[in-house]
């Protein structure tokens, strides 16, 4: 029996419709959107694969990405401990973090190993040459330990030589007031040249701290960190960016200093509150196209600004963003890779270790996304501390796409002269490992990870 309340199925409408024009050019424009989509995924897709594919076959590499673990044991709390860490710590279970911030801990030499196992370049024997152990002495040329903490590498194409500069802080340690900071007196920038990246020689200190004027910004009782240096093409001048502070961190400002050659001495030009904001933890960074960005922690920390500088480097334009607002981060290190700009940042718990985080955009001005912690091996609190390091600098090696050297500094607050360097191998490949929230697109960015090893080499060539 025919169903007399049954709806036809059939779409009535004829030739002149409206309802039949509409739905034809929205279908239309669906299909469009869906493979413009489709086609941008598939490319990212085979960029991925292309890097992953050009990382995983060399075999150096491989090992890179090779998961070492570590398994420390807490020792009993018996015995002397150091009257500072008893109060820092009452009524609770002692932790890693703990042990590595007390200087009296029976663990200090994991964290600080003695001169003995010092990487000594001009006296290692050829089986133990180019490895990097992260966390011993290392000596320059002359024997002494390096001092450039804080800092950056920059190559020199002219003299095909790599300079590194950071803070030296060969003095003693020591507090500006009962609850200040652990501080060294400001000696100045030292710089370090290398062929190889592993043999440095001590090439001075190229910015020296100021001993008689109490006004002057370099002024041995104030601060002076982060020291970044960059090329500027166009007026063949070394410049340096640094945070220079009072000795209570209330000046938050950066300081430029220019040189005619990479190993310096650089002239101090004077300092500024960026964009007219509290400047503290800072880098430089240079784009492809010759522009280069400062990237600062700024708002008490609570988040970055970044902006370009103007085409002599000499100081910032009117542009500036706020980016990672409300996510307390510093020490940040921003690089490229495959025209995606990536940045390792640090919490805020002065000299005590914290977890690294990744970030990745498709612009330098944003939106910024948050990819996670990129710390691969050691164990739980390895990776919750960045191997007990903070970050500083990540240096890419041309060679091999989508391969870096993540520099850190293992601040060492009792004796900060003997703070020790943990280098690292960072690799850009593979898909992320959990969902991120987009606002429009869908970019498929890879993982960002850093490798850790007690002792590793970089590839060959």
């Amino acid at each position: 029996m025919r169903n007399l309340y049954r709806k036809p199925t059939n779409l009535h409408c004829n030739a002149g419709s409206k309802c039949s024009m509409f739905t034809v050019l929205w279908c239309l424009l669906g299909c469009l959107l869906l493979f413009h989509l489709h086609s941008n995924i598939d490319r990212k897709d085979r960029e991925v694969e292309q890097v992953q594919l050009r990382v995983s076959h060399h075999p150096q590499l491989r090992e890179l990405q090779e998961v070492e673990l570590e398994s420390i044991r807490i020792p009993s709390s018996k015995g002397k401990r150091s009257p500072r860490a008893a109060k820092r710590r009452p009524k609770r279970t002692t932790t890693l973090v703990d042990e590595f911030m007390d200087e009296n801990s029976p663990l200090r030499h994991v964290f600080f190993p003695g001169k003995e196992s010092a990487i000594e370049p001009l006296k290692t024997t050829r089986n133990d040459s180019y490895y990097y152990y992260p966390g011993r002495i290392w000596l320059d040329t002359d024997g002494n330990p390096i001092q450039a903490h804080g800092g950056g590498i920059l190559y020199d194409e002219k003299s095909r030589t790599y300079y590194w500069y950071g803070e030296y802080k060969d003095g003693p340690t020591y507090h500006a007031h009962k609850k200040g900071a652990a501080r060294v007196d400001i000696i100045g920038v030292g710089c370090y040249s290398s062929k190889d990246l592993w043999t440095w020689k001590h090439e001075g200190i190229v910015l020296a701290a100021e001993e008689t004027n109490e006004t002057h910004d370099l002024y041995k009782s104030n601060v002076l960190e982060r020291p970044k240096v960059i090329y500027n093409d166009k007026t063949r001048k070394y410049v340096m960016w640094m945070h220079v502070d009072d000795a209570n961190y209330t000046k938050a400002s950066v300081g430029i200093a220019i040189s005619n050659t990479p190993d310096g001495p650089f002239d101090y030009l004077g300092s500024q509150r960026p964009h007219g904001h509290e400047s503290r933890d800072m880098t430089v960074f240079k784009d492809d196209d010759g522009v280069a960005y400062l990237i600062y922690s700024s708002e008490d920390n609570s988040e970055l600004h970044i902006g370009p500088l103007t085409e002599n480097y000499l100081n910032v334009t009117s542009v500036v963003r706020r980016i990672l607002v409300g996510q307390r981060r510093e020490a940040p290190a921003l690089f490229k890779h495959q025209g995606t700009y990536y940045m390792i940042t640090s919490g805020c718990t002065g000299w005590a270790p914290n977890a690294a985080l990744a970030h990745a955009a498709e612009s330098i001005f944003g939106p910024w996304e948050t990819m996670g912690n990129p710390c691969v091996g050691g164990n739980k609190v390895f990776r919750q501390t960045t191997f007990f390091a903070q970050s500083t600098f990540v240096l890419p090696l041309p060679r091999f796409p989508g391969s870096f050297i993540f520099m850190a500094d293992r601040w060492n607050p009792s004796d900060l002269r003997d703070s020790r360097y943990v280098w690292l191998p960072l690799i850009v490949a593979g898909p992320l490992d959990q969902p991120l929230e987009y606002s429009f697109q869908f970019p498929l960015w890879s993982r960002v990870s850093i490798y850790w090893h007690r002792k590793w080499t970089l590839p060959k060539g």
